[in-house]
């Protein structure tokens, strides 16, 4: 018998950790060895499990599933991700794609979805959750071969995880210390954050970052 892929499950709510969980350990080629509760914890556990797929929910606290799968393809190139997520929107799955991840999975359909998705992610193939392919694909396709823009964030990594933090109330003193630059420069980038989003204050700045999917309501 060949050995089960290990498998890294990332998701802020408990329940949906087990649920998931029940999926994929009832098959006998996948097992999870390892869970996080956010993302930063994702990547914790990612130094420190030898795991071979990573599944990724987008919103989660201090760092998102985004977030943790382009820090996973720095730290770990060989290691495959997927994105679950209750969100079926255009600009997540492009942000996935960019990230490196090999497929996007609704949670809505994750009891028929996330198997196949996770054998293909371990082939080294794409999945896409079959409502998206048609119309995302074509549109991506589409736009590169035009030459048009594709989507892109207005902000930098380091400014997204910042707005971020700022919207779940933490100070600066303290994302300094969870990022390990100084209070000064976190500031600066906050700055920067209320510049080019022609925002005003900390409230309109977690909006923001609500209405984008960077923390839930």
């Amino acid at each position: 018998m060949t050995t089960p892929a290990r498998i890294l499950l990332a998701d802020d709510h408990a329940l949906v950790r087990h649920g998931v969980r029940l999926i994929l350990d009832a098959e006998p080629d996948l097992t999870v060895v390892a869970e996080a509760s956010d993302g930063a914890e994702a990547i914790a556990q990612a130094r420190a499990n030898d795991i071979d797929l990573a599944i990724l929910d987008i919103a989660m606290p201090r760092r998102t599933g985004l977030q943790a799968a382009r820090e996973l393809a720095r730290l770990r190139p060989g290691l495959r991700t997927l994105m679950l997520t209750m969100y079926d929107n255009e600009q997540y799955f492009f942000e996935a794609l960019k990230s490196g991840a090999s497929g996007y999975v609704l949670k809505s359909v994750a009891d028929r979805d996330l198997v196949e998705a996770c054998r293909a992610a371990l082939r080294d193939e794409p999945f896409i959750y079959p409502g998206a392919e048609t119309t995302l694909i074509r549109t991506y396709l589409d736009r590169a071969r035009t030459g048009g823009p594709l989507p892109a964030r207005p902000i930098t990594e380091r400014e997204e995880e910042i707005l971020k933090l700022v919207a779940e109330g933490h100070t600066s003193k303290e994302i300094a210390l969870l990022l390990v630059i100084s209070a000064k420069t976190v500031e600066r980038h906050r700055t920067n954050l209320l510049q080019k989003l022609g925002l005003r204050d900390r409230l309109e700045l977690t909006r923001y970052a609500i209405r984008v999917g960077l923390i839930e309501p």
